[in-house]
């Protein structure tokens, strides 16, 4: 039995969807060094969710080369602006994919990179902003063919 590209991304977009709509989660292996990772960005603090728009495939072709965007509604002044925006890929064997530290100065919360992913997982990102707040949305990426050695 042969399977033509068009296929496989079809079976591989319905089992992204089916995790999606289930509600369910994937789950990283316990992997310590993302979780420690995310306690350092954390430092006692809780994330609360939304606020981010995360933009990146729900499948990934190629995972060396995955284009992920995150954007923050944020006015960017010196009283009111986005410290930080962290990336963690939660299954990758490098998790802390980056770092981006802005400024008011900048017009808007934005960035924009590609990233290399192992295998299917939850990209975690969490965002500093000035009031010392941290916000955090998650998203699940599969991946058709993996961009890091293991």
């Amino acid at each position: 039995m042969t399977a033509n590209r068009r296929e496989f991304l079809q079976g591989a977009a319905v089992s992204a969807a089916l995790v999606l709509v289930s509600g369910t989660a994937l789950h990283a292996e316990e992997n310590a060094e993302w979780q420690a990772w995310r306690d350092q960005i954390l430092d006692g603090r809780e994330a609360s969710e939304g606020g981010i728009e995360l933009d990146v495939p729900r499948v990934a072709e190629n995972g060396a080369q995955v284009p992920l965007t995150v954007r923050i509604d944020s006015p960017m002044t010196d009283a009111d602006h986005v410290r930080a925006i962290h990336i963690i890929a939660t299954r990758n064997p490098a998790p802390e994919i980056g770092s981006f530290h802005l400024s008011p100065q900048l017009a808007r919360a934005e960035v924009f990179t590609r990233i290399r992913l192992a295998e299917e997982q939850e990209i975690l990102v969490l965002a500093e902003l000035s009031d010392g707040r941290v916000l955090g949305q998650a998203a699940i990426v599969t991946v058709s063919a993996g961009g890091c050695a293991t």
